[in-house]
């Protein structure tokens, strides 16, 4: 690094023109506070292009000297360090003089202030610098990047001049940063160089890599989208062939082929029908036959009955004869009986009373009898005559109250009463007696009225279920199901159906224990999950269909006559008791029985003598006319049987005959539709290629597209695709698909020249990181040797650690320069712990420092201190001074006049400032005092 020579300020603050030699070791500024000792820091730090200390900046300083232009020029050593020229300073610049001027050249520019640099060999005045042309001046930056080839490197720009009092600020720095600043001091900046060039050189490559990989992504991406639209583009055209091939091919040769094949068909059943109408015709003769034998019949039958008839009513006459002759000798028979009981009571009084008692009682056990038959019939009779006109039996008063509340109150509704009919009779009592409990379910129309339902249900005391849910019943249930032999015309509960569905139809409890799960028989014996129970319901109470009001009218029907039987008999036996009681009721009053018996004793002999013979007689002709009557009966059975079979036939010649009649006027208009349909078909077959209506091409059209109809609706389909999709009609997109997938193969190929390309980068890195590696131990080690042999000359133990390297930038990253510090054994403070003094921390920066600047090898470069005698005592202030001198840098220090004149014992040149007097334009000059050197 180079040594500053001499100095000259033109117009800079409150200096007018002035000139200093720097070229001394040790160059003190000394100078009462505010005389000016920063700012002529400040002109060497702008005239190096660093930054101006508390604030200030160079338009500061050329403001204060209101002049247009102001100058900074400086001569700098730049001698030779070995016998090579290259190692010249400003070599770099192709500047080989032992001297070169540093000019910085501050101009006011409208209301600003511009600032230039320039450098020159030799030592070159203001007055020939102003002649420079304006190409050779320089900008900031490029000025710092001269002055860092001449060896100010921007490490040390940033110690080079500490501010005013603030000597101890390097010893602030933490490990790690210290670490960074004695590398870019004492590195080998050529491996740096190489070091950063190739880690620039990796990320630039890293940064194409991931150029590459998002364009490889964005044109993946490109492709992606080319080839959804190629699909599109393919399945456009793929829909536009086959809606083609539909059109032309698939259905009008499906829409033949089954044409031809519903023609055989129907010839093949006109074939049939006219085979069907011969066999029609024979049995028509065989009818006429049959009906000539049946009419022959029918007559004899009609015969027999007449004569039946005739004797039926001649024997029921004989019968009556009988019974007429019989009935007054079975009435004096039972009058004989009647006084010989009467006889044998009426001499004692008690047990005659005890007979009248006997009758009595029997007489009111028959009246109540005949009144509770009476009643009996009198109920069945109202509910024969209830059933009369009725399309199905009646629900029962609290069902119909609360049917007739709901009708009154609008609420849709209907019982399942009314909506089911059993279609077998056969499996009536299984139904009625499994849908018993079902009959007043009220289904409602709409489930909107299910509260309002509920609550007229909760008021009237309805005790069957209300649903508001309800589904139709199934098209097709379990043929053997209980389900199966009803048909609904309404809705009805859900759980209803599942349960009837569930039940299996079997023909006995044995089949039923075979099949297992819920079953019923036809007589009503129903097993579900809780058991087997017999679920009976008398056809009185029957409830379902039309039929149930049948079986019902049947069963009262049969009730009244047995009523009437016993009414009859009843009727008898009252009479009976009433001849008994009266006789008895006269015997008490003196009447005698014995006296009639012995007055009409012939009369009841003779009676008893008649009745067993007249008995007979009645007997058989009553048998003769229940034989006669059962032969009637049968008879008319067979009369009506042979009426039924002859009617049957005429019947079945009739229906042939027209059923003839019309086959033979529709087969030849079905037969000639057919022949016109044949021959059209044979036409639109000759307009068709033959591989069309080949046997193989007919099958696997059959197989893709099942019949006509099914190509006719794919054909829509795809009409209805084209239609109403997002199709790709561009005819070009499959060439530009191409290109870019031979983009995207460039594109790959490039990203892996590109990794290997990285991969080598990051293999020169390493190799570069390695000779970094080297290079900052022994900078290190060289820094760490500098420390210890400052702190042995100021009294201080230094100890270094010299920090973990390795071949890894994290870890590089994180490396640490611990320096620790010992004063007067009372020991190790480190570097901004807290616990060093205010003189200790200056001691502790200025050994760092100059153990920066401490080179053995390459002395040389200079550094500004600002007042770094503070908080010294004069102890240290000497120390610091053998310091200074213990390096062969160059140092400019700044000291105010009061403090110890052991401060300007180190110095080579001092310089003098003082304060501008008030009212004066400039500053009185500097003074400079120069050590003189001895000779020996």
């Amino acid at each position: 690094m180079f040594h500053l020579q001499s100095l000259e300020l033109l117009h800079w603050d409150y200096c007018q023109r002035l000139s200093l030699p720097l070229d001394g070791a040790i160059i003190t500024v000394a100078g009462p506070n505010g005389s000016g000792k920063t700012t002529l820091l400040d002109a060497m730090r702008t005239l190096l292009g660093l930054e101006c200390s508390g604030g200030r900046n160079y338009k500061t300083y050329a403001r204060h000297a209101n002049a247009d232009t102001a100058w900074l020029r400086a001569v700098v050593e730049n001698r030779p360090r070995s016998r090579q020229a290259s190692s010249r300073p400003f070599a770099r610049n192709l500047l080989y003089s032992d001297q070169v001027t540093l000019a910085c050249r501050i101009e006011r520019n409208g209301g600003d202030w511009v600032r230039k640099y320039l450098m020159v060999e030799g030592d070159e005045p203001v007055e020939k610098l102003v002649d420079r042309p304006e190409k050779d001046w320089l900008g900031i930056e490029h000025w710092r990047k001269r002055l860092e080839g001449a060896g100010l490197s921007r490490a040390i720009a940033r110690v080079l001049a500490l501010e005013q009092g603030q000597t101890d600020r390097l010893c602030e720095y933490s490990p790690k940063e210290l670490l960074r600043l004695v590398f870019d001091v004492f590195g080998d900046q050529e491996g740096l160089d190489r070091y950063e060039e190739a880690r620039q050189h990796q990320r630039q490559l890293a940064e194409e890599v991931a150029a590459a990989e998002r364009d490889l992504a964005h044109g993946e991406a490109q492709l992606a989208h080319l080839e959804g639209r190629v699909n599109l583009y393919r399945q456009h055209q793929a829909k536009l062939r086959e809606r083609e091939t539909l059109a032309t091919e698939v259905v009008p040769v499906l829409t033949w082929a089954e044409e031809r094949l519903d023609i055989a068909a129907r010839l093949r059943e006109l074939h049939r029908q006219r085979v069907h109408h011969a066999m029609e015709a024979r049995q028509r003769r065989d009818y006429r036959h049959k009906l000539l034998a049946l009419a022959q019949e029918r007559d004899q039958a009609a015969d027999r009955v007449r004569q039946l008839e005739s004797d039926k009513g001649s024997a029921q006459a004989a019968q009556q004869q009988a019974r007429d002759a019989e009935r007054p000798v079975e009435e004096l028979v039972k009058r004989a009986d009647e006084l010989q009981a009467l006889a044998a009571v009426e001499g004692d009084a008690a047990q005659l009373a005890q007979r009248l008692r006997e009758l009595e009682e029997r007489k009111s056990q028959l009246q109540a009898k005949w009144h509770e038959l009476s009643t009996q019939r009198r109920a069945a009779q109202e509910a024969l005559d209830g059933l009369q006109g009725q399309r199905q039996a009646p629900p029962p008063s609290d069902v119909a109250r609360f049917l007739r509340v709901l009708r009154q109150e609008n609420i849709a509704h209907h019982v399942m009463a009314d909506v089911i009919e059993i279609t077998d009779e056969r499996w009536r009592a299984a139904a009625e007696g499994v849908l018993r409990g079902a009959r007043w379910v009220v289904v409602l129309g709409e489930r909107g009225d299910e509260a309002r339902a509920m609550g007229l249900a909760e008021r009237e005391r309805y005790r069957h279920y209300l649903v508001a849910d309800a589904a139709p019943a199934p098209a097709k249930a379990d043929p053997h199901s209980l389900l199966a032999v009803l048909r609904f015309s309404a809705p009805a509960p859900a759980w209803l159906l599942k349960q009837l569905a569930l039940i299996r139809r079997v023909e006995s409890t044995a089949d039923g224990v075979k099949a297992g799960a819920e079953w019923i028989t036809p007589d009503a014996y129903w097993r579900d999950a809780r058991g087997g129970r017999s679920v009976w319901v008398d056809p009185a109470d029957h409830q379902f269909g039309a039929a149930a009001l049948a079986s019902r009218k049947e069963s009262i029907e049969r009730q009244l006559a047995g009523l009437d039987r016993e009414l009859t008999q009843v009727a008898e036996q009252q009479r009976d008791v009433g001849r008994q009681l009266t006789a008895a009721i006269e015997a008490s009053k003196g009447h005698r029985a014995a006296e009639e018996l012995a007055r009409c004793s012939d009369d009841f002999a003779q009676a008893r003598l008649q009745l067993p013979a007249l008995k007979q007689a009645r007997v058989e002709a009553s048998r003769r006319w229940q034989a006669l009557d059962d032969a009637h009966k049968r008879a008319v059975i067979a009369q009506t049987q042979a009426e039924a079979a002859y009617r049957e036939t005429q019947n079945k010649l009739s229906d042939s005959e027209r059923a003839a009649e019309k086959f033979e006027r529709e087969w030849k208009e079905r037969h000639d539709v057919q022949r016109s349909r044949a021959a059209e078909s044979h036409a639109t077959r000759r307009r068709f290629p033959p591989r069309w209506i080949a046997r193989d091409k007919l099958e696997e059209l059959r197989r893709h597209y099942t019949n006509a109809t099914q190509a006719r609706l794919r054909q829509e389909g795809i009409e209805g695709d084209l239609a109403n999709g997002q199709w790709e009609t561009d005819a070009t997109v499959e060439e530009k698909a191409t290109l870019m997938r031979a983009a995207v193969a460039g594109q790959q190929g490039d990203l892996e020249q590109r990794k290997s390309s990285n991969e080598a980068a990051r293999i020169a890195v390493g190799n570069a990181r390695e000779r970094y590696i080297d290079v900052l131990r022994a900078t290190v080690r060289r820094y760490r040797k500098n420390l210890i042999e400052l702190g042995q000359l100021a009294g201080v133990e230094v100890t270094a650690d010299l920090p973990h390297l390795d071949n890894d930038d994290t870890v590089l990253r994180q490396a640490e320069l611990k320096v620790s510090f010992n004063f007067d054994g009372k020991g190790q403070i480190g570097l901004n712990d807290g616990e060093a003094s205010g003189g200790q921390q200056v001691i502790k920066s200025l050994i760092l420092l100059v153990g920066l600047l401490k080179d053995d090898e390459t002395p040389g470069g200079f550094v500004f201190i600002d007042e770094p005698f503070a908080h010294l005592d004069v102890r240290n202030i000497q120390l610091v001074g053998h310091f200074l001198k213990s390096t062969r840098a160059q140092y400019v220090l700044t000291t105010p006049i009061t403090h110890n004149v052991e401060v300007f014992e180190p110095a080579d040149i001092t310089l003098v400032t003082a304060k501008k007097p008030a009212g004066a334009r400039w500053a009185p000059p500097i003074g400079v005092l120069q050590r003189r050197v001895e000779v020996t």
